[in-house]
């Protein structure tokens, strides 16, 4: 069951305005009185794993901010194959077109782990940004970014061979994150890594342990992956 009730700011309730929203992106650039302000109108939601947040062609009237926990966003083709559009992750956030306009979700949300969700109603939400332009600012950032990712993932989907396209998502965990030698952590299942490189898990796996066997990398464990050879990864 969702577990819904509101988010007081006040000690010892469900979550002081510490907890629920100055540690999202979004909201942590506010002064202490704008985030108790902000705390009026923020329903707490937990979600328990493998609950569905909201479900595709589901009216669309709030913003959902990860507090706590992991939640993925997926669509699915007609023949019920799985896509994954991008996990979300405490600070993250889904439901901003309901800012704009009357819409439905076109996308499955579902908690990977139990969830704590800080919820927040369209007309509660324009009105913030209304009086704290800073946040629509915040947004579009966001929006950019998300924009920028799903046009890199479209390109490689229509141009690129699988192994390319893991060897190249394999070389951006590493981006800014250590050198050749460094283990990386995978931010998903491979289950779910598959979906959202367009493949299936047992490719994924065969090309891991063709990268191991050629030694470009080193597995370690489920999600453990030390880049042996980077540049020959590249190469792919």
């Amino acid at each position: 069951m969702i577990e819904e009730k509101s988010c007081p700011h006040h000690p010892g309730g469900v979550g002081t305005h510490q907890g629920c929203v100055s540690l999202v992106p979004i909201f942590n650039h506010l002064e202490p009185e704008q985030l108790n302000e902000i705390m009026q109108v923020v329903q707490a939601v937990s979600f328990k794993k493998g609950e569905i947040m909201y479900h595709a062609s589901e009216a669309s009237d709030s913003m959902y901010i990860v507090n706590e926990g992991q939640i993925k966003i997926y669509r699915l083709s007609e023949s019920g194959k799985e896509q994954l559009v991008r996990i979300l992750n405490p600070g993250d956030f889904t439901g901003e077109l309901a800012l704009f306009q009357q819409s439905v979700h076109e996308a499955y949300a579902e908690a990977m782990v139990n969830s704590q969700i800080c919820m927040i109603k369209r007309d509660d939400l324009q009105s913030l940004l209304l009086k704290y332009p800073t946040i629509s600012l915040k947004i579009l950032t966001e929006f950019s970014n998300r924009l920028e990712t799903s046009e890199r993932q479209t390109t490689r989907f229509a141009t690129e061979k699988v192994e390319t396209r893991i060897a190249l998502f394999l070389a951006e965990l590493m981006d800014g994150k250590g050198t050749e030698g460094s283990a990386v952590t995978l931010p998903m299942s491979k289950k779910d890594l598959a979906s959202y490189l367009g493949t299936t898990p047992e490719t994924l796996s065969r090309r891991l342990t063709d990268f191991e066997s050629e030694g470009l990398i080193k597995q370690k464990g489920q999600r453990k992956i030390t880049i042996i050879d980077l540049d020959g990864l590249l190469l792919v």
